[in-house]
């Protein structure tokens, strides 16, 4: 690392405060290859100012639903590692619409069916408006069908 890059490069802790997330997190995102840091010669860890954009891009993607692995797979598509920019997300966010609105439908379905469900007592799996809506699952099998899957 050179004297000017010195200038440019962010600590851990002092890049963490700046994007608002916790040391873990960014170790977390670097181990995901999502943000790279550079090492000192006593091998701490040093962010460019410029990640941080990579980190808002994270935790704006994420507030939309996406996961982390879809976060890296939206971030690989740019060229060279760039930083994405106002364009890149406007981009790469245009096929998210569909999952934002498929969001939206689903919440105004259980904001329907939540009035019904207090004091309705029945907390079944089987006939809950809320958990088996029209009764999805049920040609899957008994028992949970959503999540894990014995191998």
């Amino acid at each position: 690392m050179t004297t000017h890059d010195a200038g440019t490069m962010l600590s851990i802790g002092d890049f963490a405060a700046r994007a608002g997330v916790a040391t873990s997190t960014l170790r977390y995102y670097e181990s995901l290859d999502l943000v790279r840091s550079v090492r000192t010669g006593g091998n701490q860890r040093r962010y460019r100012r410029a990640e941080l954009r990579r980190v808002a891009f994270i935790r704006a993607a994420q507030s939309i639903g996406l996961s982390l692995e879809e976060v890296k797979e939206a971030l690989d598509r740019l060229p060279d590692r760039r930083i994405p920019d106002r364009a890149d997300w406007q981009r790469l966010s245009a096929g998210w619409r569909d999952r934002i609105e498929d969001q939206i439908r689903r919440l105004r379905e259980l904001q329907e069916d939540i009035d019904g469900c207090v004091g309705c007592g029945c907390l079944s799996l089987d006939k809950c408006a809320i958990y088996n809506r029209e009764d999805r699952h049920a040609d899957d099998g008994p028992g949970p069908q959503r999540g894990f899957k014995a191998p």
